[in-house]
């Protein structure tokens, strides 16, 4: 029992301590650990049964990861979505990403007649002028072509990777480009850093990443730093765990991760772990959130790499720096829906979205490749463990290379018309 930090006895000494200040956001934190704190005990007096009931050596089995429920989950929501769907009208590239990268985590492949399909309606998602919108006939938005191109490329096919326009794509990209180096979301829209990460991650993806698209960006990406050391959505706005792996994310892509104050994003995202829950929070004195799993878990692979540049005999080379078991644990304990799909915290709906990225967590929890590649953490049975997932586009690393391999020779048709300007 003593393998899992959840069991431990000492454990209950890290509950949050208000030092006798009582106060709606200490309330609704001691009401989330009593919630998590009752399937810890739960699970506890589970894992005393098996161990009675169990050979030994047999009694590590759980928790299960509930891998059949889920993928039958994600499979219907392929087909048949409730009312409650109605408001991501706007969204449904990201509900096509979200259920194949769930399961593709899950290493489970959709049929070639849905994969066709759902290029097919992706394909009607794709703007005449460029980039994919949220749905048939609506603008286009980086945001749903980053879940477009990602999706396109789990699917993988020829079909696939053929239908992003990529000359369009091009173009979309440039007009969306600010000059102070930030991207806008959609043409005469709001501007903030998941711009730079999307558009970057779409230009690697499909090879028509260009210096010109991305001049100044870096610069302006490294200005929404904050001073706690994680990322606003622009610069002066509070650090947040989306904001702050986009930024940070961006970087990576951009090759200008060394402009960043790694040790002061260390400091800040270490500290969004929480102490007993495990999972982590998006922002300093918010609740645990299990899409953090990913948002705030992902982006420890990238500053692993960052910072063993700078000093590699100061990094673990067996472990993430974060409490990998620990993680796992909430996830598997508390942010499993009985039926299928995963979790917020206990107590909250199922839906894709937190299905995908609680997943996404997991899968980093379960894989380290700074050092040792290959290295697993597994928390509970074997058949827990998930597929690897890239930290940088957060899909399968096949996907990605074969992406790579599929587009690197496919140069771009840009030519320059009578007035300078490409067409």
């Amino acid at each position: 029992m003593d393998f899992f930090r959840c069991t431990d006895e000492k454990h209950v000494l890290q509950r949050c301590n208000n030092d006798g200040i009582v106060s709606q956001s200490f309330e609704q934190q001691f009401a989330v650990e009593e919630s998590v704190a009752s399937l810890y005990r739960q699970f506890s007096e589970e894992l005393s049964n098996q161990a009675e009931l169990t050979p030994a050596g047999k009694a590590d089995q759980i928790p299960i990861l509930k891998r059949s429920s889920h993928v039958a989950f994600l499979n219907k929501g392929l087909s048949v979505l409730c009312d409650a769907y109605e408001c991501l009208d706007a969204s449904r590239p990201w509900i096509c990403y979200w259920i194949l990268h769930s399961l593709d985590l899950l290493n489970e492949r959709v049929s070639d007649t849905t994969a066709s399909n759902i290029v097919k309606f992706l394909m009607k998602c794709q703007h005449p002028d460029g980039g994919f919108g949220g749905g048939p006939d609506q603008i286009a938005h980086l945001a749903p072509t980053y879940a477009a191109v990602n999706a396109l490329c789990i699917i993988g096919t020829e079909e696939a990777y053929r239908a992003i326009d990529r000359e369009r794509l091009y173009k979309f990209l440039k007009r969306l480009k600010t000059p102070e180096g930030s991207y806008q979301m959609h043409d005469l829209g709001e501007v903030d850093i998941r711009g730079v990460y999307c558009a970057a991650a779409v230009a690697h993806l499909t090879n028509i990443y260009t210096e010109e698209l991305f001049d100044c960006c870096a610069e302006w990406v490294v200005g929404c730093q904050t001073y706690e050391g994680g990322y606003g959505g622009i610069p002066g706005m509070e650090a947040h765990g989306g904001y702050t792996f986009c930024g940070f994310a961006a970087l990576v892509l951009l090759g200008k991760e060394h402009l960043a104050d790694a040790k002061a994003l260390l400091r800040w995202v270490t500290n969004r772990q929480m102490r007993y829950e495990g999972g982590f929070q998006g922002r300093t004195n918010k609740l645990v959130d299990g899409c953090y799993s990913f948002w705030q878990g992902g982006v420890f692979p990238l500053l692993h790499r960052t910072l063993a540049k700078e000093d590699l005999n100061t990094i673990d080379m067996q472990r993430w720096l974060f409490h990998q078991g620990a993680l796992q644990e909430y996830l598997l304990i508390c942010c499993q829906y009985p039926s299928g799909g995963l979790i917020d915290k206990p107590g909250k709906q199922r839906d894709f979205y937190h299905t995908c990225y609680t997943l996404s967590g997991l899968s980093i929890a379960q894989h380290f490749g700074g050092g040792n590649i290959g290295s697993t953490l597994v928390v509970g049975s074997a058949k827990n463990e998930l597929l690897p997932t890239h930290p940088v586009y957060n899909i399968g690393i096949d996907a990605v290379i074969n992406a790579y391999e599929y587009f690197k020779n496919k140069q771009l048709e840009r030519r320059e018309g009578s007035n300078g300007n490409e067409t």
